[in-house]
């Protein structure tokens, strides 16, 4: 049985992307374009792995970490922010509110399946 992982980016062609590599890891896919779409679809499953971009419209990732964290069944679900910001202050804020790991974009393939192999196995 595979697992299941929530992507979210306001980019089909980086949702996309990054869904496919996660297949290939072994998990079942549902995709999200904004933080409060992913917030709803969270509320009725749980994901082993949830890959969010940063700024999307609606609701950033930031955000949708704060809000997953305080749902009792994705306390403890990893999570990588996936986005073009290098600031560490940034960076800060979100381990604070979250944030498993971190992946800056444009990124390979490659780096995703290692992050997601080691924090999600």
């Amino acid at each position: 049985m595979s697992k299941n992982a929530l992507v979210v980016d306001d980019s089909l062609v980086i949702r996309k992307l990054v869904s496919q590599t996660v297949q290939g890891a072994g998990f079942a896919v549902v995709q999200a374009a904004n933080g409060k779409e992913a917030l709803e679809l969270a509320r009725g499953q749980a994901f082993a792995l949830v890959i969010t971009d940063l700024n999307m419209p609606v609701m950033n990732g930031l955000e949708l970490i704060k809000e997953l964290r305080a749902q009792p069944d994705h306390r403890f679900t990893p999570i990588v922010f996936l986005t073009t910001e290098v600031d560490e202050q940034l960076r800060d804020e979100a381990r604070a509110a979250g944030a498993t790991a971190w992946i800056q974009k444009p990124f390979h393939p490659d780096k995703v399946l290692s992050v997601v192999q080691r924090i999600a196995p």
